[in-house]
């Protein structure tokens, strides 16, 4: 059995380095069960004279085999003509797996090397061990060098965001205030690539060849990318740097995949963002999250925390440190800087995203958009047109918190809500807009690569928070599950807090379709989208139901708190 599970090829900004880098899973086994004899010479071999191995599969010899995979590497590539080479090793949720990680130049040369190290970890049951290492060396220096990174260095300003919940209508705000000044933007997020406000190609490009397709754009002046873990972890950042970074939030999502298992891990992918963020830029840090917060201490940038609270430690500490805040006071967006007066922006009641001021989370988002715009250098006048102007429909923000009316005065409510925060941010928003006489329809579904345990609690939240509850399944979205795995897991969340009669439906919009059939006047449904949005508002507008405007938004908003 080869030692090499997997060798990914990183070609840009990364989890382990800030720039592109190989990264290798290696199975460890031939270290784990090997004699006190053998690994005891293989420690010789790579340099290591003085070490205490451990017993054969024990947590010191995991131990041992890090330091030793870290100086085989070492040793290979400096034996080869490398004399210098930065490597990290990490220890995996598997106890007999390893990544280990190193940067590249010359993409044939790093990937030889990989495969010269796992290739030499195979012969450690073989009595040659020491030849195997000399041979691996040969192999690395008689490669051929390959490509450079393709790395884009950014010549527009690019404001990069990133976050759990949050991102992408961040980045649409920043997008949107960026051509209330005039300029041509270009950006990337789940959606697609959208240039001056077009959507040029769909898909989920947030990742590195978003960026690198939005910096390509000849026309394009200012450049907004949403940058996901996926692309972080599978591809790396395809920008060398950006001018101002975004964090809007960490919270429990895709866990369990590509080695991240705790929202700690999550956190330290999220980082790699502000880590590359100039050191004359800005990171703007969500101040009332922690592991968020924490960033301060890694980056070289100039801190920008935003935080609902103008009380917070966070604005304390980063204004103090010299750095800057946004947050409300008195009912206003407003901007905190060391030795002046506060500035108010606008009041939220007049920045239609908030839903009037009911939704937490969008307070956020608006809190970070103008941050970062500001940051960038935008006009506060500038900054506060484009958050008045920017609203919660189908046009600016699509699938987030897009309110219709419905005949028989039905609300409803279409958002992504794709993980526990969203699904809570979900029904936040449908309570506010309830009246007292009113119910909660939810139709709840879940995407197929999120960990039973996350599963199951959305069905709990979802069965919890509303009066009348439906699954509605993600044909597209079951990645490796089947329908019958995400129903028995939702249900038995929403078991657990008493509820049992729940109605299935295979696609989302037949889900909106019976629960609006078994709606009275004032009930408000909601319904997490994520795979039929725009046959989802077909069906409502062919159902005599109307986008809600700001106005509209805000009566309801006043009926339900005025009831």
């Amino acid at each position: 059995m080869t030692s090499l599970v997997e060798l990914r090829v990183l070609e840009g900004p990364n989890l382990y380095f800030p720039r592109a880098a190989i990264k290798l899973t290696l199975d460890i086994g031939t270290i784990a069960d090997a004699s006190d004899e053998t690994v005891l010479r293989f420690a010789r071999r790579i340099g290591l004279r003085t070490t205490r191995p451990g017993a054969p599969g024990s947590g010191f010899r995991q131990r041992f085999a890090m330091r030793a995979v870290e100086r085989l590497v070492r040793a290979i590539a400096s034996e080869a003509g490398t004399s210098r080479l930065a490597v990290r090793v990490r220890p995996t949720s598997d106890a007999n797996q390893l990544v280990v990680a190193f940067p590249w130049r010359n993409r044939g040369r790093a990937e030889a090397l990989g495969h010269a190290v796992a290739h030499a970890l195979d012969a450690l049951p073989t009595p040659d061990i020491e030849s195997a290492v000399s041979e691996a060396a040969e192999q690395v220096a008689s490669a051929a060098p390959g490509t450079r990174p393709t790395t884009i260095t950014p010549k527009v300003p690019v404001i990069a965001v990133t976050g759990t919940n949050g991102k992408t209508t961040t980045s649409r705000m920043i997008a949107h205030i960026a051509r209330a000044d005039g300029k041509l933007v270009g950006w990337s997020n789940t959606d697609g690539i959208y240039i001056d406000g077009e959507l040029v190609e769909a898909g989920d490009y947030s990742g590195p060849s978003g960026a690198g397709r939005v910096l390509a754009h000849p026309q394009v002046q200012f450049a907004v990318t949403e940058t996901a873990r996926g692309g972080i972890l599978l591809k790396g950042i395809g920008l060398t740097r950006n001018d101002v970074s975004v964090v809007t939030n960490v919270t429990a999502d895709h866990l369990g995949l590509q080695g991240i298992d705790t929202v700690d891990q999550l956190a330290e992918v999220k980082s790699v963002v502000p880590r590359i963020t100039r050191k004359d830029g800005w990171a703007v840090l969500n101040g009332d999250d922690p592991r968020v917060l924490a960033m301060t201490s890694i980056i070289k940038a100039q801190p920008w925390v935003f935080s609902r609270d103008p009380d917070s430690p966070a604005i304390r500490d980063v204004m103090n440190a010299g750095g800057r805040a946004t947050s409300v006071i008195d009912g206003w967006i407003t901007v905190l800087r060391p030795g002046s007066d506060p500035l108010p922006l606008v009041e939220l009641v007049d920045v239609p995203m908030t839903l009037a001021g009911l939704s937490r989370f969008n307070i956020e988002n608006a809190l970070a958009a103008a941050s970062a715009a500001l940051a960038i250098g935008i006009s506060a006048e500038t900054v506060v047109a484009g958050l008045r102007t920017f609203l919660p429909d189908a046009e600016h923000n699509p699938g987030r918190m897009n309110f219709f009316s419905l005949p028989g005065d039905v609300t409803v409510v279409m958002d992504l809500a794709h993980n526990e925060a969203g699904l809570e941010a979900l029904l936040e928003i449908m309570e506010g807009v309830r009246r007292s006489d009113a119910r909660l329809l939810l139709g709840l579904g879940a995407v197929g690569d999120r960990t039973d345990e996350l599963i199951d609690t959305l069905g709990e939240i979802g069965a919890k928070g509303s009066d009348v509850l439906a699954i509605g399944h993600k044909e597209r979205y079951l990645r490796d599950r089947t329908m019958d795995e995400i129903d028995v897991l939702l249900r038995a969340g929403a078991a657990r807090v008493g509820v049992t009669d729940i109605e299935t439906y295979t696609t989302e919009v037949e889900t909106l379709a019976a629960l609006v059939a078994q709606a009275r006047e004032g009930d408000v449904i909601g319904l997490m989208c994520h795979a039929e949005r725009q046959a989802a508002y077909d069906w409502i507008s062919e159902h005599g139901g109307t986008a809600d405007g700001p106005d509209q938004l805000s009566a309801k908003v006043r009926a339900a708190q005025s009831d």
